[in-house]
């Protein structure tokens, strides 16, 4: 029994140390030269991550039929978290187009990529990419809607990403070759987004406001509870495997994602508010997902 518990230690000690190292560097290196990071960021959400998306979907193993239900399980943990926590806002004061996004919105590339891939091996990074395209559709859909009631559903398709999962899922279903050298090339620029968006992420945590700590812890604590409720609930229904409950389970807990802070900024949705959310819950995150990983490893 203790040699187990010290293997599940060291399993947890060794996803989460790459994660927090790497967004250390990006912290105290932020704070020593404070970098501007827009056009870094830019780049990665036009190029390396849609070169990453590629490159898993467009892969002979992927098999979207074989992760249909942890998809729509995902789908509903993204959208179900609103709903649950709309009535809620008026109790603890706060506006709704303000609170609700980042708690459906979560942190699926800067952490969830790397946080999946380094828990479950190598061959969970095709449900990693599925489960970062799934809440980044519904994020520039139904999270940029909430804000902006104008919103055209076809100003979707502009985003690279979007297309290069279309691109990717379709070289897939009709089974296209890819040459080996371009695979390669492709499979190069998609290995640059992850650790990029883990430093990004450690840049961003110099500017956190503690002045709006109360929301912020707020949403620290609410943000991965109700994910976790709602994969649990879900479970009778969808009848996942072990595995892709524990997913499910993971991508509930996860902290929300550093682009609402963006989002909150392009709308002027009380961004200082949204930022404390952000980053006080991935601060908090430092503590809810090892708990969350010693459950479903």
């Amino acid at each position: 029994m203790e040699d187990t518990s010290l293997l599940l230690i060291e399993r947890i000690f060794l996803t989460v140390f790459p994660l927090v190292a790497i967004v250390s560097v990006g912290f105290f290196y932020g704070r020593a030269r404070k970098p501007n990071m827009a056009a870094a960021n830019q780049i990665n959400m036009d190029l390396f991550c849609p070169a990453l998306i590629f490159s898993v979907l467009s892969s002979k193993s992927f098999d979207l039929a074989t992760y249909q239900n942890l998809a729509i399980g995902a789908a509903v943990v993204v959208l179900g978290s609103g709903l649950l926590l709309w009535p809620l806002c008026r109790i603890i004061g706060v506006k709704a187009k303000t609170f609700l996004p980042p708690m459906m919105f979560s942190n699926s590339g800067n952490l969830g990529l790397p946080l999946i891939v380094l828990a479950f091996g190598e061959e969970a990074l095709p449900v990693a990419v599925l489960l970062f395209l799934i809440e980044n559709t519904l994020h520039f859909s139904v999270g940029v809607y909430l804000l902006d009631h104008r919103t055209h559903p076809a100003s979707l398709f502009k985003i690279p990403m979007i297309q290069a999962s279309i691109l990717g899922l379709v070289w897939s279903a009709f089974d296209l070759p890819l040459p080996e050298a371009v695979s390669t090339f492709i499979s190069m620029l998609g290995q640059v987004s992850i650790p990029l968006m883990l430093f990004a992420l450690g840049v961003r945590m110099i500017s956190v406001d503690f002045s709006k700590w109360r929301i912020g812890i707020i949403g620290a604590l609410l943000c991965p509870i109700s994910g976790v409720i709602i994969a649990l609930c879900l479970q009778p229904i969808l009848q996942l495997t072990e595995i892709q409950l524990g997913y499910l389970i993971l991508f509930g807990a996860l902290p929300p994602a550093v682009l609402n802070y963006m989002v909150a900024e392009r709308y002027n949705q009380e961004p200082e508010q949204v930022a404390s959310i952000v980053l006080l819950g991935n601060m908090g995150s430092l503590i809810t997902i090892p708990l969350t990983l010693a459950f479903v490893l």
